[in-house]
């Protein structure tokens, strides 16, 4: 399994600019969640003032009217509780509103660009690693967002707040707390590196863990056939293992940190209590102001104690953040610069000049391949593993660009179509076919607009509308993931009612009948007459007897045509396609 860089240095400033972004579109609910915070912020800093107030000028004074100011202190310190609470639950309401409506836009951003990646891109992220993107590293950004962006203010304006509230009370005693400041923000920098780095280690060995669950679960057949279940549970508890050692990695940093702020703050409410008793004592300071003083110093370090607990989440959602960004910020993908198809119907000529091709630099595919195939003509191609047949077909749709030589369509240059328009004119049938955890219809549809005639006429030239009638629901038959509850001849004829449905007029079957058993291959081919008729087909088979009426055989040998003609030709030259025919037939 592919080793993922892990990401070194400082957070990069862009990093939080680029997630401000995302969060503009929402901006008036924010700015409402922020008027709440401020709201509530102010309500809860007016409760120590009122409780000052109601010891010293009514408590302690006494009087006639002492009661009624008792009442009244009491009655607008439950108003501040009730409208604190109100303006607290509109806060946490409006900025998970703005934060879930984020995340989906942040999913769909990194989806939409996983979609339009080339099969570069894909072969060198495991399917492991790009779910954990999506949903692990996004919702560690949901958390920035619904947990630490409010909290974060809030605690700074409680802060900032009882620091001018402690400065109208008492001059000295604040000045004292104000002193608290420095030892904090001191080991706050100190262990900030320290805690980025152990983030980054655990996020990373997350997406091992995943990348190897989920790759190990899509091989698990192959895993019990060949008896390698102690080998993979091996494997995995050696990753494991490295996910807990990053684990507590990460909470031996906190755990240094959060005694250390804990200790701060319990040494400067002691320093608070001492000395305000003594000026208490001189009579330098009211009971009020002393017990407002002690309320308000609790209020100064629980939100210094909650920032270090949101420093946890910060960390883990700017990690998630850099990772999500770097995967957005990988350009690897299929230029889209072409113009569009002429709407006149299109004759479906396939012409290949010179065409040179390699996955890895030096290790080259295709070795200069050059064909036509004539509109509505049957060109098949042969070879051995690994001779390019299927790079062909791949290069076709544009899957892959060819490193040299000329693609063309109609005499057009393929580079030079919108890759929707080619693609909608150029589909393939391939050896595994791909169905989705949806209904029959919307597997043959795939979103394409079609009436239920349509559909059906479809699935019946496919000789795919019997099978599909006979289940209990028919054409809204859910099928499961990978569709195993059909049969591999029965994904087949589907793929088959697909591409009738699509009706595209270049057509590539790659190893289309390779998988089917002797019955459903009769189905098959009585199918492929249909859908062959009319359409330009490059057909990739191991199998000869399935391209015995192709109008052209190619035989590919190392990334080259050595031979062309028909069927009979090439028996009749006894060369390499008469070899391969004679191995099959015995």
């Amino acid at each position: 399994m592919e080793q993922e860089i892990i990401p070194e240095g400082a957070y990069d400033p862009k990093i939080v600019r680029r997630l401000a972004s995302y969060a503009v579109p929402h901006k008036s609910i924010i700015i409402f969640a922020f008027s709440a915070m401020l709201v509530s912020t102010v309500t809860e800093l007016f409760v120590p003032v009122v409780l000052q107030r109601t010891i010293d000028f009514y408590i302690l004074a006494g009087g006639p009217g002492a009661m009624q100011g008792v009442i009244r202190g009491c009655a607008i310190f439950l108003a501040l509780l009730t409208g604190g609470m109100i303006f607290s639950f509109l806060e946490t309401y409006l900025i998970s509103l703005a934060g879930q409506r984020v995340m989906k836009d942040l999913r769909m951003a990194l989806f939409r660009h996983i979609l339009s990646r080339s099969l570069a891109f894909i072969g060198e992220h495991p399917a492991g690693r790009l779910v954990t993107r999506i949903t692990s590293d996004v919702e560690t950004i949901n958390e920035l967002f619904t947990s630490v962006i409010t909290s974060l203010f809030k605690d700074l304006f409680i802060m900032g707040g009882v620091i001018i509230t402690l400065f109208i009370l008492d001059t000295r005693l604040a000045l004292i707390t104000a002193a608290s400041l420095p030892p904090v923000l001191f080991c706050t920098l100190i262990f900030r590196v320290r805690a980025r780095e152990a983030f980054r280690r655990v996020r990373h060995c997350v997406s091992q863990a995943n990348s190897f669950f989920a790759e190990h679960i899509s091989g698990i057949k192959i895993i019990q056939i060949f008896t390698r279940e102690a080998s993979a549970a091996a494997g995995y508890e050696r990753i494991n293992i490295n996910l807990m050692k990053s684990n507590l990695g990460e909470m031996y940093v906190f755990a240094t940190f959060r005694p250390i702020i804990d200790f701060l703050g319990s040494l400067s409410l002691g320093l608070i209590i001492y000395f305000g008793a003594l000026q208490n004592l001189s009579g330098a300071l009211s009971l009020g102001t002393f017990a407002a003083f002690i309320n308000l110093i609790r209020k100064f370090y629980q939100p210094v104690m909650d920032i270090a607990e949101k420093y946890t989440i910060l960390q883990s959602a700017l990690v998630g953040a850099e990772r999500v960004f770097q995967m957005m910020d990988d350009g690897r993908c299929i230029p889209d610069t072409g113009t569009s198809l002429p709407e006149k119907p299109l004759r479906g000529e396939v012409r290949f000049l010179d065409v040179r091709f390699s996955y890895k630099k030096g290790e080259p595919v295709l070795r200069g391949v050059s064909f036509t195939a004539a509109p509505g003509e049957t060109l098949a191609l042969v070879g051995y593993t690994g001779a390019g047949k299927t790079t062909i077909a791949s290069l076709l749709t544009r899957l892959w660009d060819a490193d040299s030589g000329l693609i063309t369509l109609d005499g057009k240059d393929i580079r030079s179509i919108r890759l929707a328009d080619l693609r909608t004119a150029i589909q393939p049938i391939q050896q595994e076919v791909t169905l989705f955890s949806q209904t029959i219809r919307e597997n043959i549809t795939l979103g394409l607009e079609i009436s239920e005639e349509e559909l059906i006429r479809a699935a019946a030239l496919a000789q795919a509308h019997d099978f599909i009638t006979a289940l209990p629901r028919g054409y809204q038959t859910m099928l499961q993931e990978g569709a195993v509850n059909l049969s591999s001849g029965q994904r087949q004829l589907i793929s088959f009612a697909r591409i009738l449905a699509h009706n595209p007029p270049v057509l590539i079957l790659d190893e289309a009948t390779s998988n089917i058993d002797t019955e459903t291959e009769k189905l098959v081919q009585k199918a492929m007459k249909t859908v062959l008729t009319g359409r330009t087909s490059i057909v990739i088979a191991h199998r000869l007897s399935t391209i015995r009426s192709a109008n052209r055989i190619l035989v590919l040998s190392e990334g080259k045509v050595i031979e062309e003609g028909s069927h009979e030709e090439l028996l009749a030259k006894e060369g390499a396609y008469h070899t391969l025919y004679r191995l099959q037939m015995q």
